[in-house]
């Protein structure tokens, strides 16, 4: 995991030149109400809400490593489900803070929008851009200690939700500087209290790939053999792309890396292709992840595709007006962006965009200049990258004809339907459901069993395309999915329009076994590939048939899982010890009758279904990556990791 032999990263930020004390802390506003609306501050109380709370203490820790003066954060999951976060750098001011008159440690935890980020001096580059992170914290906790090593003395300050239950005192004296964070969730605020190791580990991951030469420690003591991690990574970005990679076939061996300064701005960008037919593009501001893109991401997109278009001119590679897209120079390309400026201008607390516009003149530039100077140099990629956009470019042009095609024949207008669809009554997309089901038996039960006011079913049969490992041509004419296309209606890839969905709960309807479990993952891979934002906005759902049914004289149940059986069963028997009870297993869907299937799996009253969330687009793609590529060994090693799970098999 650790390199010591590479070379430190050229963008290293060099520590900033000035003192770090109270009065470069400024003051914008008092704390207000973040109690009664933490969802403007943390996203939700749920469980992504829960572990941005550790987030926000983290970006802190990384804002003194951005400036030069922290090389080691730890992060624990200590018993009880609190946390401890502890880096070595400067420590948080102690002294006077000259607009409060208080000490500035009391201001950063207590007062909202408060912090050395506001040109005030302590931080050029800085994620914690709003100031807000210490103080909702300590808003959201049950209760909140802090610990400060600095000049050789230990200051010690203890809040309870906002509130100062020990003023700052000096408990000892120390060698050493830096800030201990530990804070407990308040119940009355989060849905959940339970922290995820994988979770926060992922997270501390990115953040060490994201600053070179940083060390981030994560451990879990809940346990006595709870998991635990050191992390750092001298290659940074360049590692990180590798780790994306790590289950697929590269194209090039090494990433291509290119970074450039203007100011105190600095950008960074490393990039592979691989064989493979899908983009992967992660974009970060100031090590704030920024899902929804901005003008690094426009900046990169642009020259990419402006320096391969030259490039192919230039050498015969690209004839005439037959120029390559965006979509075709981005084709198995995986990528990160990073950069790091002063007054970043972010979409909301959350960040999720990035707004200042010289950042996309900046990315734009260096991949400009070097990415030109990189193909001309290694020609052999350069012909690779250039043969591998040329054929996507044919593959897309193929698509649109099919497109074409199937438009000229009338396939996707309403009145042409697929055969196996039986619709609904109701046009009312938010009102409608469409079951998916596996094989023409279940089909029939559905149909029969529905409520056909809201309830379409089509029906599936054999197994589909993997488009794993298949262009968008393939797929409109694929016997298989073409049926779904149309009869969704709102297209896919780059056409995709969620305002033409027919229906907002697609429900995949499979049996609980390995047939079903891959019927499944296929459905889900090419939803996950073409129709992602149908995830995204949480139309697409898995039902949960169940797995037995049992029986003791005239009552009958069923249950979903071996203990609700061996729950149910005990129930039946009661005192009896010697009842006997008829136990079943369902051998498919297709053997349930219309009112079994209606009762068990459709009915919205007493029905469970599982809805399908991307969770983390990396992750998503690596699962997908593995489950459907071409690699045998990963997919095995992650079918013994999770064949304990796989009737409840969840994306």
């Amino acid at each position: 995991m650790m390199n010591e032999n590479m070379e430190t990263m050229e963008a290293k930020v060099t520590p900033v030149e000035t003192e770090y004390d109270g009065s470069q802390i400024q003051v914008l506003e008092g704390l207000e109400a973040v109690r009664k609306r933490p969802g403007m501050y943390i996203g939700s109380t749920s469980e992504s809400g829960l572990h941005h709370l550790v987030y926000e203490i983290v970006d802190n820790s990384i804002d003194e490593a951005l400036a030069g003066y922290c090389d080691h954060i730890m992060v624990t999951i200590n018993p009880g489900n609190t946390i401890t976060v502890r880096d070595n750098g400067r420590g948080i001011p102690v002294d006077i803070q000259p607009q409060t008159g208080r000490p500035a440690l009391e201001v950063v935890f207590t007062v909202l929008h408060a912090g050395g980020k506001f040109g005030g001096g302590g931080y050029k580059v800085s994620g914690g851009l709003h100031g807000v992170g210490a103080s909702v914290v300590n808003a959201l906790s049950e209760w909140l200690e802090v610990e400060v090593h600095k000049e050789g003395k230990i200051y010690q300050m203890k809040f309870s939700r906002g509130k100062i239950t020990q003023e700052m005192r000096i408990i000892g004296s120390c060698e050493d500087t830096g800030t201990t964070v530990t804070f407990q969730p308040d119940p009355e605020m989060f849905d959940t209290l339970e922290y995820s190791y994988d979770i926060l580990h992922k997270r501390m991951q990115e953040q060490a790939f994201l600053n070179a030469g940083l060390k981030i420690s994560i451990g879990d003591l809940r346990t006595e053999d709870g998991p635990r991690d050191s992390m750092r990574y001298e290659g940074g970005i360049r590692e990180f792309v590798t780790y994306i990679n790590r289950n697929k076939t590269p194209i090039h061996e090494a990433p291509i890396y290119m970074t450039g300064r203007k100011d105190d701005a600095v950008a960074e960008i490393a990039m592979q292709y691989n064989d493979g037919y899908n983009e992967v593009l992660v974009s970060f501001a100031n090590d704030i992840h920024t899902p929804e893109g901005g003008m690094h991401e426009t900046g990169f997109k642009t020259a990419l595709t402006r320096v391969l278009n030259a490039y192919g001119v230039k050498y015969g590679i690209i004839k005439g007006e037959d120029k390559v897209s965006g979509e075709d120079c981005r084709e198995g390309l995986t990528v990160v962006i990073s950069v790091k400026l002063p007054e970043a201008q972010f979409e909301g607390q959350t960040k999720q965009k990035l707004g200042n516009a010289y950042i996309r003149t900046l990315v734009d530039n260096v991949v400009n200049q070097q990415l030109t100077d990189f193909l001309e140099e290694n020609p052999s990629v350069a012909k690779s990258i250039l043969e591998k956009a040329m054929m996507a470019n044919r593959a897309r042009e193929a698509a649109r004809r099919a497109r074409e095609n199937i438009r000229r024949k009338s396939a996707l207008d309403v009145e042409r339907l697929p055969g196996k669809l039986w619709d609904c009554n109701e046009r009312d997309p938010r009102l409608t459901e469409l079951y998916i089901v596996e094989g023409d038996s279940a089909a029939g039960s559905a149909k029969n069993g529905r409520d056909s006011r809201f309830q379409a079913i089509l029906a599936m049969w054999g197994k589909m395309l993997n488009v794993e490992k298949a262009r968008a041509d393939k797929i409109y004419n694929n016997d298989k999915l073409s049926p779904v296309i149309q009869a969704l209606g709102c297209g896919i890839g780059e056409e995709l329009n969620l305002e033409k969905l027919r229906y907002h709960k697609i429900i995949i309807m499979a049996d609980a076994d390995v047939d079903g479990s891959h019927i499944r993952t296929l459905l889900l891979t090419f939803f996950f590939r073409y129709m992602r934002p149908m995830i995204e906005n949480g139309y697409v759902y898995a039902a949960v048939p169940p797995l037995y049914k049992l029986r003791r004289g005239k009552t009958e149940k069923v249950a979903y899982s071996d203990e609700e059986r061996d729950r149910i069963s005990a129930d039946l028997r009661g005192d009896n010890a010697n009842v006997k009870i008829d136990i079943s297993r369902f051998k498919g869907l297709g053997e349930m009758d219309p009112h079994e299937l209606w009762e068990t799996t459709m009915n919205p009253e007493t029905r469970t279904l599982r809805r399908i969330t991307l969770g983390d687009a990396i992750a998503a793609d690596q699962t997908f990556t593995v489950l459907m590529g071409e690699e045998v060994e990963p997919r095995k090693q992650f079918i013994e990791k999770n064949a304990k799970y796989v009737v409840n098999l969840d994306f």
